[in-house]
C-alpha cells in the first residue's frame, strides 16, 4: 500500500512546506485540500476548515498548478486525489476542478454528496444525486478522471451499503468510493470487511483516521444528546485499524492510505512522523 496525507490536517503548512514535509517522513504522495480560498480569512489563525494554508486555491492560474506539480515530482510525491468541496449539482465546478486535477495529475477527485438534516427525503436527494453523477461521469470520461463519494456521516452515503448504493451501475472507472472508517465511528459502521466486500470494485481510497465517543459536556437537559463524536489518536480511537488493515489486505486492497488526523494530540510534525510508523507497523 502507499501512503498519502490529505492536507487538510496539515492547515499551518504552505503547499510547499507540505511537500518538505511529506518527503521528509517518507509518505508517497500528497492528497491536496482544492477549494476557494476567503481572503476574509486569511488574517486568522490557521484552522483545519478556516484559513488553511495548505489548500490549492480552486481558482489557481495553470502555472501555479504545473509550479506544484514540478515541487512534487521532484519530491517523488505523486497525487492520488484532490480533497475537493463540491456542491451536488454543481457540474461546472466539477469541470474545473478535474481540468486541476490533470494539471497536477491526478487520477480522481472527490465531489460532492448531499447532507440529510430531515428536511429532505432520503428519496428525493438519492434521485437528485444519481443524476448528478449521470453528469459527473460524462465529464469524467471527458477529462479520464474519476469521482469519489465519500463515506461521511450526516450524508446520504455514511455506510459501505448506502455508497454502493448510491453509485450502483456508474462505471468504476469513473465512479468510486473512499471508504473512512473514522467516519464510520459517528454514523454508518458496519463489520470492515464485509463493507469493503459490499463495496467491491467500486472501492477506490481509503482515509485514515480515528474518532470516540464521549459523555456530552453541553447537555443541559435530557433531550439533549447523552453522547457526543470526537476526533482522536489514531491509537486510540474506535476504529481498529489492526482490523481494517487485516481486512484490506483480504479483499485484495493494495491502492493509497491518506491520512486525515483531526486529534490535534500533538504538534503537525509529530502526527506525520508517528501516523504512518503505526499503520506501517500493522502492514
Amino acid at each position: 500500500m502507499k501512503f498519502a496525507v490529505f492536507t487538510v490536517m496539515m492547515p499551518e503548512y504552505t503547499p510547499e512546506d507540505t511537500i518538505t514535509a511529506l518527503k521528509k517522513h517518507g509518505y508517497d504522495g500528497i492528497e491536496w485540500r482544492v477549494t476557494g480560498i476567503d481572503v476574509g480569512r486569511l488574517q486568522e489563525k490557521p484552522s483545519f476548515w478556516g484559513n488553511n494554508l495548505s489548500t490549492v486555491d480552486a481558482g489557481s492560474p495553470e502555472e501555479r498548478l504545473l509550479a506544484l506539480k514540478r515541487l512534487a515530482d521532484e519530491a517523488g510525491l505523486a497525487v492520488p486525489n484532490l480533497g475537493c468541496y463540491l456542491k451536488v449539482g454543481d457540474l461546472a465546478a466539477v469541470e474545473r476542478d478535474m481540468r486541476t486535477a490533470k494539471l497536477l495529475g491526478a487520477p480522481s477527485i472527490r465531489i460532492g454528496v448531499p447532507g440529510y438534516n430531515r428536511s429532505r427525503t432520503y428519496g428525493d436527494l438519492f434521485m437528485e444525486t444519481r443524476a448528478y453523477m449521470e453528469g459527473v461521469q460524462e465529464l469524467g470520461g471527458r477529462y479520464g478522471i474519476q469521482a469519489l463519494i465519500e463515506m461521511h456521516m450526516n450524508m446520504i452515503a455514511p455506510s459501505a451499503g448506502l455508497a454502493r448504493r448510491l453509485v450502483e451501475g456508474f462505471d468504476p472507472a469513473r465512479i468510486g468510493v473512499i471508504f473512512d472508517p473514522g467516519n464510520m465511528v459517528y454514523e454508518g459502521y458496519e463489520q470492515y470487511r464485509m463493507g469493503l466486500e459490499v463495496l467491491g470494485e467500486y472501492l477506490a481510497h481509503v482515509h485514515v483516521k480515528n474518532a470516540v465517543w464521549e459523555p456530552n459536556p453541553n447537555r443541559k437537559s435530557a433531550t439533549d444528546p447523552a453522547w457526543r463524536t470526537v476526533s482522536a489518536p489514531m491509537q486510540e480511537g474506535f476504529a481498529n485499524w489492526p482490523q481494517v488493515i487485516a481486512d484490506l489486505k483480504s479483499v485484495g486492497y493494495d491502492g493509497w492510505l491518506s491520512f486525515e488526523d483531526f486529534s490535534q494530540s500533538a504538534p503537525t510534525d509529530d502526527l506525520l512522523a508517528d501516523n504512518i510508523a503505526y499503520i506501517k507497523s500493522l502492514l
